[in-house]
């Protein structure tokens, strides 16, 4: 299984973030009336989920998108299913560390 995933740093008051952006590969540009999967925020390498799943260790912050890498998340543990939410028949969720 594939996914898109792009790695940002960007230091924001002193403090460096890393966004990690990760897609189902079947999703990358889709167009939904809510929302959009963009290949600006998405497209970075094409991997195989669990070299994407190793990528959320370094996140302070990651958006997840699709049932793919959303029911990968969940099984290893990254995050809660309780958080997932489901925007027109697509799974979304979002990490943020807090310090």
């Amino acid at each position: 299984m594939k996914v898109w995933m792009k790695t940002q740093k960007v230091t924001q008051d002193s403090r460096e973030e890393v966004i990690v952006a990760i897609c189902d590969e079947n999703l990358l540009g889709k167009e939904f009336s809510f929302f959009k999967i963009s290949e600006h925020f998405f497209k970075g390498k094409l991997v195989d989920i669990e070299t994407a799943i190793k990528e959320l260790e370094k996140a302070t912050i990651a958006n997840l998108v699709g049932k793919n890498i959303i029911n990968k998340a969940i099984e290893k543990g990254k995050i809660n299913k309780d958080s997932v939410k489901e925007i027109q028949g697509v799974l979304h969720a979002q990490i943020f560390l807090m310090s």
